[in-house]
């Protein structure tokens, strides 16, 4: 899945619409969104806001980052990402990777 599908589909979960374009800085613009610019794969703030509103968990050690989700039932649904160069550029992916399963369902 490439990033424009993952932002879509995490947008989708967080209750925003599709993106209208990329600006100049490379956020995304939501139509139907008040603020201009968001882009959890890139803004520390959008990501958390993210995963706030969507009760997701996030675990962190020195190698890896896992965000975590309930679907309803007794299952949890994790995403890994490893920590390559940048940990918070793998937290962000991770919670956007959730949001975007979420989405899915949506």
């Amino acid at each position: 899945m490439n990033d424009r599908e993952l932002l879509e589909l995490a947008a989708k979960a967080y209750g925003i619409g599709k993106p209208a374009y990329v600006n100049d800085s490379g956020s995304w613009v939501f139509i139907d969104q008040n603020t201009p610019n968001w882009n959890p794969l890139t803004n520390d703030g959008d990501a958390l806001r993210l995963a706030v509103s969507l009760g997701l968990c996030i675990m962190q050690d020195r190698d890896t980052v896992q965000v975590s989700y309930s679907d309803g039932g007794e299952f949890c649904k994790a995403f890994a990402m490893e920590q390559t160069n940048s940990s918070e550029g793998a937290t962000r992916r991770a919670i956007v990777r959730a949001a975007a399963e979420i989405g899915k369902t949506k």
